[in-house]
């Protein structure tokens, strides 16, 4: 072949190249999306500065860096558990609200998951800094060779392209039935009640415990407050928590029953009990 063919060959494989980087690239945004959106956690009013942080964290990391926290918490083997908003992390005074997607696989096809995915990331970095050192792209044979590489190289990036595409389809649509859920009473009633669809609900994060701490650190004096005093305050700014809706009669019965505080009476100017109330240490 003629010195003047070697300028074109050399093209053709700066093209196979350039073809298997863009597609690495979009491989990488896709990556991105996942491991920012696919969970979140903490008090209501702040998960959209929540988002934007993560989007922004997750903007510049490495491949590899992306991939092992995609199988630290959202591929991930079967029965893995996560706590994604701990006690320690949940406000007593806010609602509090998290989330988190993942897609269990049997131990044994995650590991060659995971490992297939690695071998991904070894191929880019192989292209990006060793190509030239593979292939004498200054001969016909090894532009050739390269040419025939980088073809096989695209056509398993774009394998696991459609692959993790499919994945993150998938999250978008449980996104958007979570998204539906999020609209409906029931929701509502979850998220600022505490009640769950099936009428269960933990003391500890129901709304009206909520309420009730909240209405200590306003009113208390010496760490105890008033209970007439409390119920006044949270009928005028949460009338939707009554010991009804938690399947009591009465608001002692509500301190009791969720040994969270403590109550004790007090006899007032006027010789009656009145009962008084703090949180329980």
């Amino acid at each position: 072949m003629s010195n003047d063919a070697m300028p074109e060959l050399q093209r053709d494989v700066q093209r196979l190249l350039g073809r298997c980087m863009l597609r690495i690239q979009q491989y990488e945004r896709v990556m991105k999306a996942i491991v920012a959106h696919h969970e979140l956690a903490g008090p209501v009013d702040t998960l959209e500065a929540q988002r934007s942080a993560r989007i922004e964290k997750w903007s510049d990391k490495s491949l590899g860096t992306l991939v092992k926290t995609l199988f630290e918490s959202y591929v991930v083997p079967e029965g893995y558990e996560r706590e994604v908003l701990s006690d320690d992390k949940i406000a007593t005074d806010r609602i509090s609200f998290g989330f988190s997607f993942r897609m269990p696989m049997p131990e044994e096809y995650w590991s060659r998951t995971k490992a297939a995915i690695e071998d991904l990331v070894n191929m880019r970095n192989d292209l990006v800094h060793h190509l030239i050192e593979r292939f004498d792209l200054w001969t016909e044979e090894g532009c050739i060779s390269a040419a025939r590489h980088l073809q096989d190289c695209y056509g398993e990036i774009d394998r696991h392209y459609e692959e993790l595409a499919s994945w993150a389809k998938g999250m978008d649509e449980a996104r958007s039935l979570a998204a539906s859920f999020a609209q409906t009473p029931e929701f509502r009633n979850m998220l600022v009640n505490g009640i769950a669809p099936d009428g269960s609900f933990e003391w500890q994060d129901s709304g009206i415990v909520r309420a009730l701490r909240h209405s200590v650190k306003a009113l208390a004096v010496g760490g105890w407050a008033s209970l007439a005093e409390a119920q006044a305050l949270i009928a005028a700014t949460s009338p939707e928590q009554t010991p009804e809706k938690y399947g009591c009669r009465t608001w002692p019965q509500v301190l009791s029953e969720s040994r969270l505080f403590d109550l004790e009476y007090r006899r007032d100017e006027g010789g009656r009990k009145a009962a008084w109330f703090r949180l329980r240490t």
